[in-house]
């Protein structure tokens, strides 16, 4: 259940820094946010929390846009909220889909979630481009590589043999 609630503070913590912190316009013109960061978390950490309540983590992503909902001016909250919901459901289809180990899964599912929340949320509040884009997208999976790296590193220990070393 931590990973569960985790998850959904999460949803509503990144979508209240994205609205009370500027949008930074970096040297070539694009904008980016330091709230993507924390957004590549918020993939793993859901793909954490589905292991341990399945299917019912579309009900915690719901609560977190519901109530990320009022934190926002209403474009930010629509774009906020269907940015979120077009990744997450990617990140959620691949990850429940992919038989694959679960360090795999955290990053595949957050190689499709990152950018499709990256392009949804730019386009609905009006800057989107290319760059922009591949930046925002750049930094949300950030944060996946760092834990699929972790994780990946812990099943190639448990899977040694009893008495072998890394």
């Amino acid at each position: 259940m931590f990973s569960l609630f985790t998850y959904m503070a999460l949803i509503v913590g990144v979508n209240w820094v994205f609205a009370v912190t500027p949008m930074l316009e970096l040297p070539n013109g694009e904008f980016w946010s330091p709230a993507s960061l924390i957004v590549g978390f918020v993939f793993v950490v859901r793909d954490f929390a589905q292991r341990r309540v399945g299917h019912h983590i579309l009900w915690a992503m719901l609560v977190g846009c519901a109530v990320s909902w009022w934190m926002a001016s209403p474009q930010l909250a629509v774009a906020s909220a269907a940015a979120f919901a077009v990744g997450e459901l990617g990140d959620w289809a691949l990850f429940t889909f992919t038989r694959k180990p679960f360090s795999q899964r955290i990053l595949i599912s957050s190689l499709l979630g990152a950018p499709l929340d990256s392009l949804v949320f730019l386009l609905i509040i009006g800057i989107a481009s290319s760059e922009g884009i591949v930046v925002m997208s750049l930094s949300k999976l950030a944060g996946a590589f760092v834990v699929f790296f972790l994780v990946r590193r812990r099943e190639r220990r448990d899977a040694l043999p009893a008495g072998a070393s890394v």
